[in-house]
C-alpha cells in the first residue's frame, strides 16, 4: 500500500504541474484575446477561430516578408529559377513539347526559342482545354477558365490553377496583412471587417470546368465568412442590391467594425452611395429586429439572417442622429474604432478612392495593398502609410520582362524585352510575363512606370491600359493623363464635384456625335452644378493641350476637333455598370469601370442620359 501511495503521488506531480502549466497557459492566451476584443455579442469559438487565424496568418507573413527581402537581394537568378520551375513543370504537355521545355536551361534559350506573344496566341489552345482535352497548355486540369474583366477589348479567357491561388495568397495576401500590421498597429486586433464581396455566377464548359471571374469571393472564403459582419447565408442571395443591403444591415449593426474591405474602391464607393439611398429602410430594420421585407430571400436564408437579428432600438436612434448629422465624414461616426479601409484605388479606381476620402471616410486610412489581374499577382505594396501607391514586384510570382513604352509603336517592339534588373528608374514599360497557368512571354498590356528599386527589385506605379489609350490622330493621351487634366478642369467649375467619367473617339459614334473632325466625346456625372457653361467644358481642352504637346499641335492644326464634354443625368454611370457587366458576364467583384468606351452602345446610352 506504501509502495502504491507513493507510485500515485510520483505520478501525480508532473500531473499537477502540467495542469497548473496549462492553466497558467490557458489565463495568458484568454488575456491576449481578451485585450484584443472590442465590441460585443462575440462567440467563445469565433473570437478562438479568429485569434488563430490572425496568429496563422501574422506567423506566415513574417516568414514570406523574410523570403521576399532575401529574393530582392539576387533578383536575376530568383528570376531564372521563377522561369524554369514554370517549364520544368510543363515540359510535357503539348505546348511544352512543341517549344521543347526540357532542353531549355537558362533565360536567354527561352527568349530566343519563344516568341512574345498576345491573346490570340491561346485563344484555340485555351478552349481544347475548355472541351476537356489535358496537358495542353499546362500539367494539371485548371480550377476555373477565368474571365478577365475586359476593360481594354472583348473579355479573354485564361486559365487559373492551384499554384496560382497558392501563390496569390503566400506571395500576396500574408505579405501584404504583414504590412498592413507593422504600418497600423491598431489592425492586430479581434475586431470583425465588413468585406464587400458577392457570389459571381459560374457557367460550366463542355467538360464541366467553371468559368467565371478569377477573385476572392465568398465561396473561395468560405473557411473565413465568420471573420466578417456579413452572415454564411446572405452569400446565397443571388441579387447584388439585395447581397449589398444585407452587408450594410449587419455592417451597422456592428459599431466596433474594424476594416472595411473590398478588392476594388469602387465597390466601396457604390456601397456608401446605396446606403445613402436606403439609410432609413435600414435603420428600421434595426429597430425592429428584422430583415426588410422588400428583399427577395428564400424562405430558408431569411429564417436564418432573422434569427441573427434582435430589436436595438437603442442602436437604431444612435444611427438615425449620425446620419441625419449629413454623410461627409459619416464612417468614422458609424464605426469609431474602424482602423482602415482596405481596397485598390490606384489605376481606374483612383477616382473613387478620392471621392471616398473627401466625403464619406474623411480621416480614415486607406491601405491599396496589390497589384493583381487575372493573369496573377504582380506586385505588393510594402508602404501602406504612403499616399503614392507604389508596388513592389514578385519576383517568385512570374518571370517578367518588360518592353520600353517607347518602342511600343515599331513593328517588332518584342525584340526590346528588357529583364527585371535591365529596367531603368522614371522609364515606363509594358509588361511581358510568363505565368504558372499557361502563358508564356504574354503581353499584358499594362504599362507601369519604375519609381524606384527595393534592393535590386523595381517598385513600380500603374500607369495605364494600352487599350485605354485616347488617340484619334496617334497622339496618344494615356488614362492618367486625362484624369490629372479632368481634375485640374473641374477644380475650375465652381461647386463641381466629380462622380464618374469616361471618353469616346468620335469614330465610334458614328453619325451620333455631329461634326467631321477627329475630336474626344467626354461624358461626366457631376455633382454642385446642373449645367456647363461653353467657356467651362472648353477649359479641359485647354487643360489637355497643357499636358499633351502632340495634342495641342492636332488641335492648332485643326487635325483634331474640339472635345464635346457632355454632362448626364445622376445614376447614368451606375446604369452603365450594369449594363457592362451584363454584357461581359463580369462579377461585381472584379468590374472595374471603362475609361475609353470601345462599343458604340454604351456611348449611345450615355448620349441618351445627357442633360
Amino acid at each position: 500500500d506504501h509502495v502504491y501511495r507513493l507510485g500515485v503521488m510520483d505520478v501525480c506531480r508532473p500531473t499537477a504541474v502540467l495542469g497548473v502549466l496549462s492553466l497558467g497557459g490557458m489565463a495568458l492566451l484568454w488575456r491576449d484575446i481578451s485585450s484584443k476584443v472590442k465590441g460585443e455579442n462575440r462567440t467563445l469559438s469565433s473570437l478562438l477561430s479568429q485569434y488563430f487565424a490572425v496568429k496563422v496568418v501574422g506567423w506566415l507573413g513574417k516568414r514570406q516578408r523574410g523570403k521576399l527581402e532575401a529574393d530582392t537581394l539576387n533578383i536575376r537568378q530568383v528570376q531564372e529559377e521563377t522561369l524554369l520551375k514554370r517549364l520544368r513543370k510543363n515540359a510535357d504537355t503539348c505546348y511544352g513539347k512543341q517549344y521543347d521545355f526540357s532542353s531549355i536551361k537558362d533565360c536567354e534559350a527561352f527568349r530566343t526559342r519563344h516568341p512574345v506573344t498576345t491573346y490570340e496566341h491561346y485563344r484555340e489552345l485555351v478552349t481544347r482545354v475548355a472541351a476537356g482535352e489535358e496537358k495542353v497548355l499546362i500539367a494539371e486540369k485548371p480550377l476555373i477558365l477565368a474571365m478577365t474583366s475586359g476593360t481594354s477589348g472583348a473579355s479573354a479567357m485564361l486559365l487559373s490553377t492551384k499554384d496560382t491561388n497558392t501563390e496569390f495568397f503566400l506571395q500576396g495576401v500574408a505579405v501584404c496583412l504583414d504590412a498592413m500590421r507593422r504600418a497600423f498597429p491598431a489592425s492586430d486586433s479581434l475586431q470583425r471587417t465588413t468585406k464587400l464581396f458577392y457570389s459571381p455566377t459560374f457557367r460550366q464548359s463542355e467538360a464541366g470546368i467553371p468559368i467565371g471571374p478569377n477573385s476572392s469571393t465568398p465561396a473561395s472564403s468560405r473557411h473565413m465568412l465568420n471573420l466578417y459582419t456579413t452572415p454564411a447565408p446572405a452569400f446565397q442571395v443571388p441579387s447584388e442590391r439585395d447581397t449589398l443591403y444585407l452587408h450594410l444591415l449587419f455592417a451597422l449593426k456592428d459599431p466596433s467594425v474594424g476594416t472595411l474591405e473590398s478588392n476594388f474602391a469602387s465597390t466601396v464607393f457604390y456601397a456608401f452611395s446605396a446606403l445613402q439611398e436606403r439609410w432609413q429602410e435600414l435603420v428600421e430594420d434595426i429597430k425592429l429586429g428584422r430583415v426588410s421585407p422588400a428583399l427577395a430571400l428564400e424562405p430558408g436564408v431569411r429564417a436564418s439572417l432573422e434569427g441573427q437579428m434582435k430589436p436595438d432600438p437603442e442602436r437604431a436612434t444612435q444611427l438615425r442622429t449620425h446620419f441625419q448629422q449629413g454623410f461627409v465624414g459619416i464612417v468614422r461616426r458609424l464605426w469609431p474604432q474602424l482602423n482602415l479601409v482596405l481596397a485598390v484605388d490606384s489605376g481606374s479606381n483612383q477616382i473613387y478612392g478620392e471621392m471616398l476620402r473627401e466625403r464619406y471616410c474623411q480621416g480614415i486610412p486607406f491601405y491599396s495593398p496589390f497589384y493583381a489581374a487575372t493573369e496573377g499577382l504582380i506586385g505588393v505594396n510594402l508602404w501602406p502609410e504612403e499616399e503614392r501607391r507604389r508596388y513592389l514586384l514578385c519576383p517568385r510570382s512570374m518571370f517578367c520582362e518588360f518592353l520600353p513604352e517607347a518602342s511600343l509603336d515599331q513593328e517588332t517592339p518584342e525584340k526590346h524585352t528588357l529583364l527585371m534588373e535591365e529596367v531603368q528608374e522614371g522609364h515606363s514599360y509594358e509588361l511581358v510575363v510568363t505565368n504558372a497557368s499557361g502563358l508564356f512571354r504574354y503581353r499584358m498590356g499594362d504599362i507601369v512606370k519604375v519609381v524606384g528599386f527595393h534592393n535590386q527589385c523595381p517598385v513600380v506605379e500603374f500607369q495605364y491600359r494600352r487599350g485605354q489609350m485616347l488617340s484619334v490622330r496617334g497622339e496618344k493621351v494615356s488614362e492618367v493623363m486625362f484624369l490629372g487634366a479632368l481634375k485640374r478642369a473641374i477644380s475650375q467649375w465652381p461647386g463641381a464635384q466629380l462622380v464618374d467619367y469616361c471618353c469616346a473617339e468620335s469614330a465610334i459614334m458614328g453619325e451620333s456625335c455631329g461634326g467631321s473632325d477627329p475630336h474626344y466625346q467626354v461624358f461626366v456625372e457631376l455633382k454642385g452644378v446642373r449645367n456647363l457653361t461653353e467657356e467651362q467644358r472648353y477649359k479641359l481642352d485647354q487643360c489637355v493641350q497643357e499636358d499633351s504637346a502632340v495634342y495641342k499641335s492636332f488641335r492648332f492644326k485643326g487635325s483634331i476637333g474640339p472635345m464635346r464634354v457632355q454632362m448626364v443625368a445622376e445614376g447614368a454611370f451606375k446604369e452603365l455598370r450594369k449594363q457592362m457587366m451584363a454584357f461581359s458576364n463580369t462579377s461585381p467583384n472584379t468590374f472595374k469601370m471603362h475609361r475609353v468606351l470601345r462599343r458604340k452602345e454604351y456611348a449611345d446610352f450615355l448620349l441618351g442620359k445627357t442633360i
